[in-house]
């Protein structure tokens, strides 16, 4: 069984972790994200959004980024060597990550413990801002952990995080992408 907030709170404790929790009703956009934030006060740092991806070999990719940002896939596709990204099926996202779709976050790396299936794609620019928020496994909840506790966090699952440039990115998906014949198979 996947671990639930409670247990991935404990974890964080356990390893000496910091975090701040915000109980808020259930998100499952930026805009409502954006909304609690305005209710909650001036919270410093970097909000995010995520996407947990699949390409078409079935490499499982979870990218964590600005929640403003503004991606093309075949952008991500080019930069990280992946073809084919779409979204995971909510199924994935459970089997792997123990999380439903609205709920996805970086610590819920915690829950792919066994084969690291899962890909960790994360954006340059937000690890270098303190702290970075985003879900404990529940949508109903907003964790502030410290960029630094987030790297150990990663290290202590066993995940390797790609930075990308995302700044780079979001120009390169200003361009209009080069019209490129498509073969039939």
């Amino acid at each position: 069984m996947p671990m639930d907030e409670k247990e991935l709170l404990e974890f964080l404790d356990r390893h000496g972790i910091g975090w701040r929790r915000f109980a808020h009703p259930p998100l499952h956009t930026v805009e409502q994200s954006r909304a609690v934030r305005a209710e909650l006060g001036d919270l410093p740092g970097a909000h995010v959004k995520n996407m947990f991806l699949k390409d078409k070999k079935g490499v499982l990719v979870l990218v964590t980024c600005l929640e403003d940002r503004r991606i093309r896939l075949q952008e991500l596709e080019r930069v990280i060597g992946t073809k084919r990204l779409s979204f995971a099926s909510a199924e994935r996202l459970w089997t792997h990550l123990g999380v439903r779709p609205g709920a996805v976050t970086p610590l819920a790396l915690v829950n792919d413990r066994n084969d690291h299936a899962v890909r960790l794609v994360l954006d340059a620019q937000m690890m270098r801002m303190d702290p970075i928020y985003c879900h404990p496994l529940d949508n109903t909840a907003t964790v502030a952990v410290g960029r630094d506790d987030l790297e150990r966090f990663f290290a202590l699952t066993g995940h390797v995080p790609q930075l990308v440039d995302f700044d780079a990115l979001e120009k390169a998906t200003e361009r209009p992408l080069a019209a490129q014949p498509r073969v039939s198979r």
